[in-house]
């Protein structure tokens, strides 16, 4: 063989061509630990979702199904595909309400060119109305739980309460809520002269419609109370009918104005409230309850504005 073949290498060389063998290998190694986290494949499905903490817009479904991928769901611990219902701590779906509501042809009116009052809805169908007032807790999670449950509620919204926080009113709406009128500053309105109740009352419609592109038809007095100038401003300001209550949702039961029980027709009042002023329970938990109990007597839930 010639110089260069096997037997003319010194061991020297052999010695020098070791540590460059060990610095290729170690080259094709190191990158992987040095990279860390980053350096390893997406996580992909279910693994994704629990690695990644950044919240990702909702895509709308039904059953609340159709997520994205990466989004807390409000029952982190509840499977995937359990039902919208079980999710929310309901033994049974709700059932729907009537395709074709069996609504009063007219409600009687307070007076002449006055719009009726009403904390009933004369109705053969076995449904309860859900009225939630203010607009002080603004719950991102009962947005998903309207949604999720197609729960058909009405927001009586005041401006000063409301404050910057439309926005989350908005999104109620963009899943089927709607939205009625309840004032400007949530000020008692008997007593009061027809200019400062046509303003409370006026005012607010132009707000909403400002922010909604829709003038409410109804109305809720702060307290419920009201007199024949409440009824005159609020006729003068477009309203249709002036909602009151039959039952109202308690931390831990309702309160009923009439009876001891729910009837079909009945319109029941919430708060839009958090856990401060519900004993620490959140607005999700206290609406869960209050569908138990209507659930419990029978009922379900219908829209105010299909049968008003």
């Amino acid at each position: 063989m010639t110089a260069g073949g096997a037997r003319g290498r010194t061991p020297g060389s052999r010695v020098r061509t070791a540590p460059v063998a060990l610095a290729a290998l170690l080259a094709l190694l190191l990158p992987g630990c040095a990279a860390g986290p980053a350096a390893r494949p997406a996580a992909t499905g279910a693994d994704a979702t629990a690695r990644d903490p950044r919240p990702v817009p909702d895509t709308p479904g039904a059953d609340g199904s159709a997520r994205a991928p990466g989004h807390k769901h409000p029952h982190p611990h509840a499977h995937p595909r359990t039902p919208a219902y079980r999710r929310w701590g309901l033994t049974a779906p709700l059932a729907p309400p009537p395709r074709e509501p069996d609504r009063p042809p007219r409600l009687r009116a307070a007076g002449p060119g006055l719009p009726p009052v009403v904390d009933r809805v004369p109705t053969r169908d076995k449904v309860v109305f859900l009225t939630y007032d203010d607009g002080a807790e603004k719950d991102p999670r009962f947005v998903d739980m309207v949604r999720e449950l197609r729960l058909p509620v009405s927001m009586f919204l005041t401006d000063s309460v409301v404050g910057p926080g439309y926005g989350h009113f908005a999104r109620l709406r963009a899943v089927g809520a709607t939205v009625q009128n309840h004032t400007l500053d949530h000020t008692a309105l008997r007593g009061l002269p027809y200019a400062g109740q046509r303003a409370e009352i006026c005012g607010q419609q132009h707000k909403l419609r400002q922010r909604f592109g829709a003038r409410p038809t109804l109305f809720r007095p702060p307290y419920g109370l009201h007199d024949a100038t409440t009824l005159r401003a609020a006729a003068d300001c477009g309203i249709a009918a002036v909602v009151l209550w039959r039952a109202s949702m308690q931390i831990h039961d309702l309160r009923y104005a009439v009876g001891d029980r729910l009837r079909p027709g009945d319109i029941v009042l919430a708060q839009f409230r958090g856990p401060d002023q519900l004993g620490g329970a959140t607005l999700t938990q206290m609406t869960t309850r209050l569908l138990r109990r209507i659930q419990e007597q029978g009922l379900t839930v219908g829209r105010l504005e299909d049968y008003l």
